[in-house]
């Protein structure tokens, strides 16, 4: 939504720089050498550098130099330097004008022959370059009121992030703000896995509340937090595949305890289970037998008795 919105600013902050040589005053865009602004010597420098920009009659850079004759060159010079403004040939011959880019509306220039911080840049003129009055950057306070609306809507998400990640927690125990899982698979406890926690709230991941005013005011420094924001997901991203690696683990350890006690519950019962019915007829043939027996006996007994008081 930032980066869809109008910037922060209505006009980006700007300053002439006007050539005082002793030249024909025709200077055009094909060629900046021609007028007076030919042999000007214009320095930029930025938070991490600085460029010497000459204007003459051939095109070459260096380490910290380039020689310029047309304002395509400069204008490359510039941006392959990291210098974050666009020159112009303003309506008055002989002047170039110095605007912020489009993603730096916020930028500030400044002319004091000192490198800035952040992202601005300082210009200064020698050698028949004058450097004019710097316009400083104009807001616009409807965009700035929508911007600022979407820096709250932020920084609540945020807020969520660490109440979420402090509330990540299953029997006292929160595996994202720091505390460490051991799990204990068998009866001597010598299989083990431990996994590790981590401080997943803002700060964790690298993120933090936002200041309404001067964040969000441009592109540069919305893509900044979109930067921090895929960072922080990589790593989430890369934590939730160690969790599912131990998950795993997990799952496939208790799925062999519970066929392990399945095969355990079986055999136990096959050792003291019995069908009633079997069991039942196997008894009373037990007990039919014995009479059968008895009565067999008894027969035996009175066949021997029978014979022997024939013999008699």
């Amino acid at each position: 939504q930032v980066l869809q919105s109008p910037v922060g600013y209505s006009t980006k902050a700007n300053v002439d720089v006007t050539g005082t040589g002793a030249g024909t005053g025709t200077t055009v865009a094909t060629d900046l050498n021609a007028g007076k602004l030919g042999g000007s010597v214009i320095t930029f420098k930025t938070a991490t550098g600085s460029l010497a920009v000459t204007v003459g009659s051939s095109f070459s850079t260096g380490a910290g130099t380039a020689t310029v004759q047309t304002l395509d060159q400069l204008n490359s010079v510039l941006a392959s330097n990291g210098v974050a403004v666009s020159a112009s040939l303003s309506a008055t011959a002989d002047t170039l004008t110095f605007t912020s880019t489009n993603d730096a509306a916020s930028q500030t220039i400044t002319k004091t022959g000192t490198a800035p911080t952040g992202e601005g840049v300082d210009i200064a003129g020698t050698t028949t370059a004058t450097v004019g009055t710097v316009n400083a950057a104009v807001s616009d306070p409807t965009s700035q009121a929508t911007r600022a609306n979407l820096v709250s809507q932020y920084n609540v998400i945020i807020q969520q992030i660490t109440t979420t990640a402090q509330d990540s927690s299953f029997n006292g125990v929160n595996l994202l703000n720091g505390d460490n899982l051991k799990l204990t698979f068998n009866e001597t406890g010598k299989s083990t896995l431990n996994i590790s926690g981590v401080t997943f709230n803002a700060g964790g991941l690298g993120l933090g509340s936002l200041t309404a005013g001067t964040d969000f005011l441009d592109s540069t420094s919305a893509n900044a937090i979109v930067a921090k924001l895929g960072s922080a997901s990589d790593t989430l991203r890369s934590e939730a595949s160690s969790l599912g690696s131990n998950l795993s683990v997990v799952q496939i350890r208790q799925d062999f305890n519970k066929n392990l006690i399945n095969v355990l519950q079986t055999g136990s019962s096959n050792l003291t289970l019995a069908d009633t019915n079997e069991e039942a007829a196997n008894s009373q043939a037990l007990s039919t037998r014995q009479s059968i027996a008895v009565s067999a006996l008894a027969l035996a007994n009175q066949s021997q008795q029978s014979v022997l008081q024939l013999l008699r």
